[in-house]
């Protein structure tokens, strides 16, 4: 008797179950994306025990008839693909064929649903995957789907579900985002009958990114524009057309810096990813914006023709590969990087804020944490015990605050380079609507007046939206590693050459280093060549670097992170040896600056392309806004 067998239907189903249904937020993810692909326009989701004991999805979709409803729980039965080539350019969520089947096979499910044109309705009641009973209800057109006792049959399975609060957390963060791809639909989630999203129709997306995070997550954001960014492909031969792809979202301002990827939601043609090729792309457009290990709030739409992307190449449909991947990833990012140089956010220093009673948690704050655990399937918890739902208050879409006051600087006794802050002589409040918006842009460093320094390492500068803080040295790190890159590029860096050759000795994984960037190091304004064993004689370096920083700055060129370096781009290198020679040659700390350098340094930094980061990612600036100084004194 021979050893290979068929598998029975039974097996079958709870292997692809295996695939499809990880935990309880996969089985919400499989029924909101067949909801949607059914042209959904109100989603509600109720779930009890953190999706153990219930799941129960309604809609308003097309909904099916009786037929349709019993086939729907065969092996790979599907709407949505009828030959092989609709593989090539798949438009809906769904298209396996697996997700109710095995859903089915490892739960109590109930499906309720009738069409429009219908008089009638099904309901469908399954058990561990076998029909129990197919009978007509009398329904509202839609569907509704109710999945109870999940992985009741699967014991081994059930152990190695989360704690409550952390499926329920995966599940709000999982509804969360697909509301932020859908604004135009409703969705409600309610956990052991208390509500924790509920957001109506929005008319933009800015819109329900205020919904979903509140106003002062969306004042940190920066929106690439309307209409969406656009790469062309031109048509590969006379029967195509021309290719499009159209990026639309928000990303943060570089002082925005969170410790992992969880803030950051990618959707490509609608559709929730976890694509690297894209991550990569996000993580290149803030190279020497933020600190390596630091990650910004993004929130991408790319769309494409159905042609240009497969979606099928992972069970859980997370994954894509795009046909035109390097194009893809260099015009997201430099998209991401334009944007950011185009609105040269500015990061405020607020005031502190209040505590709020333990009791309460305000509803921006609870889907921020929501959002910090992975939909990924990699274990995730609270530090702390979650809000209890029923202390989070209602959501309500409240109205933008009234503009900021105006500030009157003009002083017709003083000079138009000394600004002043006019205020009342009374000791009450100052009167509504008397001010005007504040700039939230660097753009406003060219018109700062210096004040001082506080330890000789820090510029105190005044402005027309406030007090001014900025980091001496690394600003000058800013402008100069903008300069030596500028001067790479035109082939001009100035270099020094030295009285006597500095002779430096090598390791054998810097001999191989050297030999590898030789070229980038001379274009640079290094002169060197190799002195014997494992050693180098350096006889020019670049102008500016003091003689006691050469050995220290080739040596640190050399040991750049080498195995992140090799899989770098040959720009990133260039960007890295940069910054080496820019913080070398910077202003240091403890320095003590005259008034007119001080100027010389505000200027120079407000006319360089990014007066945001220092090169290695930190602030270089900090703006005291002064509605918040206000504020703080009582006097608004």
């Amino acid at each position: 008797m021979g050893r290979i067998r068929i598998l029975s239907d039974a097996v079958a189903n709870q292997i692809a179950a295996g695939e499809v249904v990880e935990r309880p937020a996969s089985v919400v993810k499989e029924l909101l994306e067949n909801s949607l692909d059914a042209g959904a326009n109100a989603l509600r989701l109720e779930v009890e025990a953190g999706g153990r004991r219930l799941i129960r999805l309604a809609d308003d979709g097309c909904g099916m008839m009786r037929d349709d409803a019993l086939l729907a729980f065969e092996r790979h039965a599907t709407s949505k693909l009828s030959d092989v080539k609709d593989l090539a350019s798949i438009a809906t969520l769904g298209f396996r064929g697996e997700a109710l089947p095995s859903i089915a096979s490892v739960s109590r499910l109930v499906l309720e649903t009738k069409t429009g044109e219908e008089q009638i309705g099904t309901r469908v009641e399954l058990a561990g995957g076998k029909i129990l009973k197919c009978e007509d209800a009398v329904l509202a057109p839609g569907t509704v789907i109710t999945v109870r006792d999940l992985f009741y049959n699967v014991p081994a399975r059930k152990k190695f579900l989360r704690s409550e609060q952390t499926e329920t957390a995966h599940i709000a963060s999982l509804v969360t985002h697909y509301s932020l791809a859908h604004p135009d639909k409703a969705f409600s989630l309610r956990h052991n009958r208390a509500e924790l999203l509920s957001v109506t129709p929005a008319a933009t997306l800015r819109e329900r990114v205020f919904q979903v995070f509140g106003g002062q997550t969306l004042e940190e954001l920066i929106d690439l524009g309307d209409p969406a960014r656009e790469l062309k492909l031109p048509a590969g031969d006379k029967e195509s057309s021309e290719r499009r792809f159209r990026l639309r979202g928000f990303v943060s301002g570089p002082q925005v810096q969170k410790l992992n990827r969880n803030s950051i939601y990618l959707f490509v043609n609608g559709r929730l990813i976890r694509d690297r090729l894209l991550l990569h792309a996000i993580s290149s457009a803030y190279h020497n914006l933020i600190p390596p290990a630091c990650y910004p709030f993004a929130l991408l739409f790319l769309e494409c023709d159905a042609e240009e992307v497969d979606v099928n190449v992972h069970p859980a449909k997370t994954e894509v590969r795009f046909h035109h991947g390097p194009l893809v990833h260099d015009f997201v990012r430099d998209a991401i990087r334009q944007a950011l140089m185009d609105q040269r956010p500015a990061p405020r220093l607020a005031p502190p804020t209040p505590p709020q009673p333990a009791a309460v948690l305000p509803y921006s704050e609870f889907t921020q944490r929501m959002e910090n655990l992975r939909l990924d399937g990699a274990a995730g918890g609270y530090a702390e015990a979650p809000p209890d739902p029923a202390a989070l208050p209602e959501f309500a879409l409240r109205p933008r605050p009234s503009p900021a006051p105006r500030l009157d600087f003009s002083d017709p006794a003083a000079s138009a380079s000394a600004p002043r802050l006019a205020v009342p002589d009374t000791h009450g409040p100052l009167a509504a609507g008397s001010f005007a918006p504040e700039p939230e842009s660097l753009e406003a460093l060219k018109d700062l007046r210096p004040l001082g320094q506080i330890h000789d390492s820090f510029i105190i500068a005044a402005g027309r939206d406030g007090l001014w803080i900025i980091d001496q040295h690394v600003a000058h790190e800013r402008i100069l590693f903008e300069q030596v890159l500028a001067a790479r590029s035109n082939g001009g860096v100035a270099s020094q050459r030295l009285l006597v050759p500095a002779i430096l000795s090598l390791t054998a994984a810097q001999q191989l280093e050297y030999a590898r960037i030789a070229g980038e190091l001379h274009a640079l304004g290094f002169e060197t060549e190799p002195f014997g064993n494992r050693t180098i004689a350096l006889k020019a370096a670049p102008a500016g670097l003091a003689a006691a920083d050469l050995e220290k700055v080739v040596v640190e060129i050399l040991e750049i992170s080498e195995s992140r370096m090799r899989r770098a781009t040959l720009d990133d290198l260039r960007r890295a040896m940069a910054a080496s020679i820019a913080c070398r040659a910077a202003i240091k700390i403890h320095m003590r600056l005259e008034p007119a350098k001080m100027d010389w340094l505000l200027r120079s930094l407000a006319a360089s392309s990014c007066p945001m980061s220092c090169p290695h990612g930190r602030p270089i600036a900090l703006r005291y806004a002064t509605r918040d100084i206000l504020k703080s004194f009582h006097r608004i």
